[in-house]
């Protein structure tokens, strides 16, 4: 931006709103920064939501937290390398630091990155608690697109991601920052970007007026909440489609707000990187939305939520045999008596104990269907008893 507007505070536009003075707070020796607060807000919020989201579609109240355990730490490395990749000219140019491409608390998170190499750390923890990954994406579609709301708040602090110039009635003043708010102006075409921990100058400077982008994409984001959330109420969407349409809903928006932006940016085919990306991701999305035709999940697939691999079939369901032989290996406990005289045995179905004289290895109790087989063992003697479905049980 090559023209810089300087003026003083009596001569502000009466109808737009101004920036906060700085993006840091300093408690003692310990720094505060709004951008890192408000991300940490936003994934709190997200968790918390999509374990009611969770346990509404039956399942384990905790399991969300357990598999975001994976999901943020990949997420938040995911973002962190979109941004230096897709705007890597701030980290390795000539002049530049490219230590700085870790100062992450320095603002700077893609969010494509975050929900690519996020997804592959929910993948990895919901293959260790048991659950379907959609059934995780679902769940925590909305407040994803929450969190992702309330980090655009941390952009405001930080008085970046603003667009072109301005005299709309919304407009954000942006103030010229410098180290320690001293005074002065602008040194060089800034672009009215200033770092983080810089304050504003005082005597105020207004470095120029501009569309606030950033609230642009806060308020889509809440518009875009608020759909997954009726059409998941709605159709009862499953196995990823209410991400799906979180996915889509976003890209919508975000490919034109980007194109209102005035910070610096790589382009692709004449467009920003994140509107090309913005394209592509949206047509994947909506695509999936139209080839998918999962119902929701049976609730009891949602059920596991334990630490160690899961046992459960390919498809998530449970079969008849499965539910029979837990049935029969059950192990059944039966009162023993004061004293059991030799040649005595025990039976299951009355509790009784009576006699069984020697040579005897069968016995026919009421029911046909069962057959008790006795094997002498020293003084006691034990019934094998053969049920229906041929597994021998001990009576003993």
């Amino acid at each position: 931006m090559n023209h810089v507007l300087m003026a003083t505070a009596d001569s502000f536009h009466l109808a737009s709103f101004p920036s906060p003075s700085r993006g840091v707070i300093q408690l003692g020796p310990v720094p505060l920064r709004a951008y890192a607060v408000f991300i940490i807000i936003g994934i709190v919020v997200a968790i918390l939501w999509g374990n009611r989201r969770f346990v509404a579609r039956g399942g384990r109240p905790g399991t969300i937290t357990d598999v975001s355990v994976f999901a943020v730490p990949f997420g938040i490395v995911g973002g962190r390398l979109y941004h230096v990749i897709t705007d890597n000219q701030l980290y390795f140019r000539p002049g530049r630091n490219p230590w700085r491409a870790f100062a992450i608390w320095e603002g700077g998170l893609g969010i494509w990155g975050a929900v690519a190499l996020g997804a592959v750390g929910a993948w990895l923890g919901c293959r260790r608690y048991g659950i379907p990954l959609g059934s995780y994406a679902d769940s925590i579609a909305p407040g994803l697109v929450l969190a992702q709301a309330i980090g655009r708040v941390g952009n405001y602090f930080n008085q970046e991601l603003f667009g072109s110039p301005t005299t709309m009635p919304w407009g954000l003043d942006i103030f010229v920052r410098t180290p320690g708010g001293v005074a002065g102006g602008i040194g060089g075409n800034t672009g009215c970007e200033f770092p983080p921990d810089y304050v504003k100058a005082v005597p105020e400077v207004l470095c120029g007026t501009f569309q606030p982008t950033f609230l642009y994409e806060l308020l889509w984001c809440l518009g875009v909440a608020a759909l997954v959330v009726w059409a998941d109420r709605k159709f009862q969407l499953g196995g990823g489609r209410a991400f799906a349409l979180y996915v889509a809903g976003y890209t919508l928006g975000r490919g034109w707000i980007e194109t209102l932006r005035s910070d610096p940016a790589n382009h692709f085919l004449g467009l920003r990187i994140n509107v090309v990306t913005s394209i592509v991701v949206f047509l994947a999305a909506v695509v999936f939305l139209v080839l998918r035709r999962t119902p929701r999940e049976d609730p009891a697939t949602l059920q596991k939520g334990e630490a160690g691999p899961s046992t459960a079939p390919a498809d998530g369901k449970s079969t008849a045999e499965d539910a029979e032989f837990a049935a029969d290996s059950a192990p059944t406990e039966f009162a023993e008596p004061a004293s059991v005289s030799p040649g005595a045995v025990k039976t299951a179905s009355s509790g009784a104990v009576k006699t069984v004289p020697p040579g005897a290895v069968k016995t026919d109790e009421t029911s046909a269907a069962t057959t008790d087989l006795a094997a002498p063992q020293g003084d006691e003697v034990v019934i094998l008893s053969k049920t229906p479905s041929g597994r021998d049980t001990d009576k003993s």
